[in-house]
């Protein structure tokens, strides 16, 4: 049987289908295994090219091949009892430890099997399926050793392969919170080993969770949310409007965020908010309040943070703006739900008013607030809320004492 195998390499049933020999066959295979397509396929592959096209598995099971490959193939597109027992009566060596580790993974078998002496990347396929039983009993450092023993194991020979077993490692150590220097190598390992391949969603996805972990890891570093910034505009490329709007519109969301996050002590970062602002504009093409109630809330309380603080000469103008979007957001965003969001938001509103010298409006929003926070532990907000009202009872004392003395002196 033909070996090395484009498993791994593709989405769908494909990523599992074993290939039977034909002439050229290195040849041809070298292109799969890095993501790449042959000139014309082999008459006994088009069921392969069916299913990467995404035919319905009919289809694809009328253009089976006769050989011990169609039987195994067989069952991963019915994966039943009768046809595991097929294939395993026909497959012997590596390629019977491959049909019990997809068993496993279909839930036909109680536990993966052992590695053997399985070599390339069936043995990397072995390896990863170990691991994911170890992620299943939440041993997550023995199941993040095994995913990346698999992926190095396969980097020479199926690099697409590789670069789908690196980025599942980056993200699982991504999701228990690991967002240090070991996930971001992950992540590019990953983008370098797909580089030539045609999976461009695949690389835009990646950039999108590196931007991701930069942004998170940052801390105020410029240096990072700069990586991130360069990260997201990547994804970009792929990820447009018309085709992946929600990616698209979180990745703007994504960017005003780390423009935001970025030191103010430069001249630039007055550019850098009106460059937030336009891309939470963006995002808000696509977010709505009736598609997207959270996404839509999320990014308009940005957009009226940040058009409190831009530099412009239309500072009211831009503030006024601000009391109305917190004020469509508070439409949904209800005490009940999130008291603390709700407290944010109000006394997000009740500043803007303040700025604006609509202390009558201002004040009752605020003290709704400054109370929120004190129930639910927040005393720093609320003593932030408390220096805010301060600040106003002394102007309006400041506005008194003037109008007393203004009308003294007209008489």
């Amino acid at each position: 049987m033909l070996q090395p195998q484009p498993i791994g390499v593709f989405p769908g049933a494909a990523g599992f289908f074993l290939l039977p020999p034909v002439p050229e066959a290195n040849q041809l295979v070298s292109f799969l295994l890095r993501g790449q397509f042959p000139e014309s396929w082999p008459e006994s592959w088009r069921f392969f090219a069916a299913a990467i096209e995404g035919k319905s598995e009919e289809e694809v099971l009328t253009l089976l091949p006769a050989g011990p490959e169609a039987a195994y193939n067989r069952f991963i597109l019915d994966p039943q009892a009768h046809t595991y027992t097929t294939a395993k009566e026909v497959l012997s060596g590596d390629f019977s430890f491959l049909l019990d580790a997809v068993a496993w993974r279909l839930q036909l078998c109680e536990t993966p099997p052992p590695l053997g002496d399985t070599t390339g990347e069936i043995r990397a396929f072995l390896l990863a399926t170990q691991g994911y039983d170890a992620f299943q009993r939440k041993d997550w450092s023995t199941g993040l050793s095994l995913i990346l023993e698999a992926a190095t194991t396969v980097e020479d020979v199926s690099p697409v392969f590789s670069a789908r077993l690196y980025a599942e490692w980056a993200a699982t150590k991504q999701m228990l919170g690991d967002y240090g220097t070991e996930t971001i190598e992950g992540y590019r390992k990953a983008l370098a080993l797909l580089e030539t391949s045609s999976f461009q969603e695949a690389k835009a996805e990646l950039w999108f969770q590196l931007g991701s972990v930069y942004q998170t890891a940052a801390e105020g570093r410029k240096g990072f949310l700069l990586e991130a910034v360069r990260c997201y505009h990547e994804a970009l490329k792929v990820y447009r409007k018309d085709t992946y709007p929600d990616d698209y519109a979180t990745l703007h969301m994504n960017l005003a965020l780390v423009y935001l996050a970025m030191p103010s002590l430069d001249r630039s970062s007055y550019l850098r908010t009106a460059t937030a602002i336009q891309s939470l504009r963006e995002a808000l093409r696509i977010f709505k309040k009736d598609t997207h109630p959270e996404l839509w809330a999320s990014a308009t309380v940005n957009l009226a943070n940040a058009l409190q603080h831009v530099k412009t000469s239309h500072l009211e103008e831009n503030l006024w703006e601000a009391v109305a979007l917190y004020e469509d957001v508070l439409e949904i965003r209800r005490p009940e739900d999130d008291p603390l969001g709700y407290a944010r938001v109000l006394a997000n509103q009740g500043n803007a008013l303040a700025h604006l010298g609509a202390f009558s409006r201002a004040v009752p929003r605020l003290e709704e607030a400054g109370q929120l926070f004190r129930t639910y532990g927040e005393q720093e907000a609320a003593n932030a809320i408390d220096d805010i009202l301060a600040d106003i009872a002394r102007k309006r004392e400041q506005a008194a004492s003037n109008e007393k003395l203004n009308s003294k002196q007209s008489q």
